[in-house]
């Protein structure tokens, strides 16, 4: 009688336990999960007035450069000026030894007297034209190996400017290196590789503010003096040189040099810079359109960064409202709630 009750007990406790699996197995079934849209807050972009800007790299050199070196090898006798000497147009700045330029004056002395005289009596019928075209020869040729000589004894500089640089000593032989080179550096010019889609706006004599590593203080203003017609293929850039004065020669060859050509403004799309993201593993830039409560995920091509805003080439129209936050729970196509709180006038953004 006791174990009948036992077993009663059992398969009533058994019959409860199933009934309440199947009615929790039955709730779980018919639940209907809800996720929340995220909240996103949204700016309307409109066109702006935009200063079109680009900014290139070179370095600075010298107006000219001349290489000083005989025409032929010769070896030093003396070195006149030394590197960060300043020179002028015709001066003296080395002597070569050469043996033989004495030789050459005296024979080119000689054919001369030798010239003038016969030149005098050819005059008067006193010499022969054969004879006088044999003398002019000997004194043209004595005279072009003399001054020929003496160029290559005395070394004189062509340009005035600054020495930057000097590759020997008295006694050497000049073969290959210039002995001194002499660079203008009143006006300096900067040579600049300038990207192809600028070469309607470069014109010769625009303005170029330029800056300078080595004198951050101040901003030197340049002119475009030439333009190379042509255009590398292989790296779709045009050659640019700015010539900047120098008056103070504050500026010296080899100085790092930023040259920001100025063209002009131009209506553009700005945005918010938080509303441009980088693709991951990429240089792509996206935005997200926020349209009738949905994201949608859109490549842009940006332009000039202005302060906090970013110009947008192309990508976005004027009126579509981008979004500011919320960026890891967006997706293509998504749902979203607009929560443009008046903490966003406030200039405070909470992600």
């Amino acid at each position: 009688m006791k174990m009948n009750v036992i077993v009663k007990t059992l398969i009533v406790g058994g019959v409860c336990v199933a009934s309440m699996a199947c009615q929790s197995k039955k709730s779980a079934e018919t639940a209907v999960v809800v996720e929340e849209k995220p909240k996103v807050t949204t700016e309307v972009v409109n066109l702006q007035d935009v200063e079109q800007q680009s900014t290139f790299t070179g370095n600075v050199e010298g107006f000219a450069v001349n290489n000083i070196t005989p025409q032929q090898p010769r070896r030093i006798a003396r070195l006149l000026v030394d590197v960060g000497d300043h020179v002028r147009a015709g001066q003296k700045l080395a002597e070569m030894e050469n043996s033989a330029l004495a030789q050459a004056k005296a024979q080119y002395d000689n054919n001369k007297a030798n010239f003038e005289r016969a030149d005098e009596l050819y005059k008067f019928g006193g010499e022969s034209k054969a004879n006088w075209e044999s003398m002019k020869t000997a004194y043209e040729v004595s005279k072009l190996t003399y001054e020929n000589m003496l160029e290559n004894t005395s070394l004189i500089s062509p340009i005035s400017g600054l020495v930057t640089a000097r590759n020997y000593d008295v006694g050497d032989m000049v073969v290959a290196s210039p002995i001194f080179v002499v660079q203008q550096i009143n006006p300096v010019k900067i040579y600049i590789n300038v990207s192809e889609s600028l070469y309607s706006y470069i014109k010769k004599g625009m303005s170029v503010d330029v800056e300078l590593d080595a004198i951050p203080e101040k901003k030197f203003e340049g002119k475009v003096s030439r333009i190379n017609p042509a255009l590398d293929a292989a790296t779709r850039t045009f050659g640019v040189e700015v010539t900047i004065p120098n008056a103070n020669e504050r500026l010296r060859p080899g100085m790092y040099a930023r040259a920001t050509f100025i063209m002009g403004e131009r209506e553009s799309i700005m945005v918010p810079d938080q509303a441009v993201q980088k693709q991951t593993g990429s240089s792509e830039r996206y935005v997200y359109i926020i349209k009738d409560g949905v994201a949608e995920y859109r490549f842009v091509k940006d332009g000039r960064r202005v302060g906090d805003m970013i110009e947008i080439l192309d990508g976005v129209e004027a009126g579509e409202q981008v979004a500011l936050t919320s960026f890891t729970r967006l997706m293509n196509g998504k749902a979203v709630t607009v929560d443009n709180a008046p903490a966003v006038e406030n200039n405070v953004v909470e992600e």
